[in-house]
C-alpha cells in the first residue's frame, strides 16, 4: 500500500525532506508552495513525485502530512487544517525551529483527534530556497521530535520511519526543554553575535580602521550575524522568555568577567579561560543547529595565479567549495588563504588533495 507524503512549504528544508522522503519505499511525495514560482522549481528538479495546487485536496490523501514552512506559517495552515477533511490517522508534523507555540497551538488538533508532532531538523545551508535543496542534508544531524507525553507510540514510530530515511539522528525531548536548549546554543548567541557587530559599528566611527582589522577571531564569533534578519525577528519574539532568561545569565556573567578584572588577579584571569577552553574543547563535533562552515587556512605564495591553482587542483577532484577569501589581518590566523567547504570530509578530502601537490602548510580552526 502506498504511503502519500504531503511537504507544504518546499525551500531549503522542506525540499530536503521531501528528496529524503522520496528514498522511502512505496511512498509518494507531493509537494505545495504559496509562490508560483517555488512550485514551477520544485517540478522542475523533482523535488516531490507531483506538485499540487488544491492544498485541502492534497491533504485529504496523506498519510503523513509536513510543515517546511517558518513558525507562523505554520500556526496559519494549522488553523486551516482543523476545517479539513483527513484521513483518520493521518500524521502533522512541522519543522519549526521554536517548538512551544506550535505544540501549544497542536493542543487545538488533538481535541479534534488529529496527531501533531513537533518536529526540527538541526541543519542548514549557507544557500537557501529550493534550488538548494538536497536529500543529505540533513545526514548525521539531530532531528528532534516533540510529541505529546501521551502521544500513541504506533504514531512516533510511524513518523520516525519515515524521517530516517533523512539519516539524520533522531531524537525525542520535551518542547520547553527543545526551546530551551535551542535558546542557549542557537539563539542566544546570534544576539551576542549581533551585538559584537554593533558594538564594532559603534567605534568604528572613532576608530575607522577597527573594521578593517576585524578579522580572525572575531569574523569566526559573529559569522552566524550575517543570518537572515526576518527569519531572526520571528526566532527572538517566539523564543522571548526563554532569551530573557538568558541575558540575564548573560549579564550576571559579565558582572563576575568584571569583577575578575578588577581584581587585578592573573590568577583568576588565566583559570577563567582555561575552564572556558577545556569546556570548549570537550564540546562534541557535530551539525548543529545551523550552516556551519569547515574551513581550511592555507598559506599560500603570493604570486599570479596561484588561487586558481589551487582551486583548480580541488576543482579536479571535484571537491565542492562554498567560500573563499583572503585574510590581510590575520591575528589568531594562520593562512592567507581560506577555503569553507560544507562538510568535514570535503575539508579533509581537500588537504589529502593539496597535500599531494603543494608544498604549502595547511589549518584548521
Amino acid at each position: 500500500m502506498t504511503r502519500n507524503v504531503f511537504v507544504i512549504g518546499l525551500g531549503l528544508i522542506g525540499g530536503s525532506i521531501a528528496l529524503s522522503c522520496q528514498k522511502a519505499p512505496e511512498t509518494k511525495v507531493f509537494g505545495y508552495d504559496v509562490q508560483e514560482k517555488t512550485r514551477e522549481l520544485a517540478a522542475a528538479l523533482n523535488i516531490v513525485h507531483e506538485v499540487v495546487e488544491d492544498v485541502e485536496q492534497a491533504a485529504s490523501m496523506a498519510d503523513v502530512i509536513i510543515f517546511g514552512t517558518p513558525v507562523n506559517a505554520t500556526l496559519y495552515w494549522m488553523d486551516e487544517l482543523k476545517n479539513w477533511k483527513l484521513k483518520p490517522n493521518v500524521i502533522i508534523t512541522d519543522t519549526g525551529s521554536t517548538k512551544s507555540l506550535i505544540m501549544k497551538k497542536a493542543v487545538e488538533l488533538r481535541e479534534k483527534g488529529i496527531t501533531f508532532i513537533g518536529g526540527h531538523p538541526m541543519a542548514g545551508s549557507h544557500k537557501s530556497g529550493v534550488s538548494a535543496a538536497k536529500q543529505y542534508l540533513f545526514e548525521n544531524a539531530y532531528y528532534i521530535l516533540t510529541p505529546f507525553d501521551d502521544e500513541d507510540g504506533n504514531q512516533i514510530i510511524k513518523l520516525e520511519q519515515l524521517l530516517k530515511f533523512t539519516l539524520a539522528k533522531i531524537v525525542k525531548v520535551d518542547a520547553r526543554e527543545h526551546d530551551h536548549m535551542t535558546a542557549v546554543v542557537s539563539h542566544f548567541p546570534h544576539i551576542v553575535a549581533a551585538s559584537l557587530v554593533h558594538q564594532l559599528n559603534f567605534e568604528k566611527e572613532k576608530y575607522p580602521m577597527t573594521s578593517l582589522l576585524a578579522a580572525g577571531g572575531f569574523r569566526d564569533i559573529t559569522r552566524i550575524a550575517s543570518s537572515n534578519p526576518s527569519i531572526w525577528r520571528d526566532i527572538t519574539l517566539q523564543n522571548r522568555n526563554e532569551l530573557i532568561h538568558q541575558l540575564d545569565a548573560w549579564q550576571n556573567e559579565m558582572n563576575r568577567v568584571k569583577s575578575i578584572l578588577l581584581s587585578n588577579d592573573d590568577q583568576s584571569i588565566e583559570q577563567y579561560f582555561e575552564v572556558a577552553k577545556n569546556v570548549r574543547d570537550q564540546l562534541p563535533i557535530t551539525t548543529g543547529v545551523f550552516y556551519t562552515t569547515y574551513d581550511l587556512y592555507i598559506d599560500i605564495p603570493d604570486y599570479p595565479g596561484i588561487i586558481s591553482q589551487v582551486t583548480g587542483y580541488l576543482a579536479e577532484e571535484r571537491i565542492s567549495i562554498t567560500n573563499i577569501r583572503v585574510i590581510e589581518a590575520r591575528e589568531d590566523i594562520f593562512g592567507i588563504l581560506v577555503i569553507s567547504f560544507q562538510t568535514n570530509d570535503d575539508r579533509e578530502k581537500a588537504m589529502n588533495c593539496l597535500e599531494k601537490r603543494t608544498k604549502f602548510e595547511m589549518y584548521i580552526s
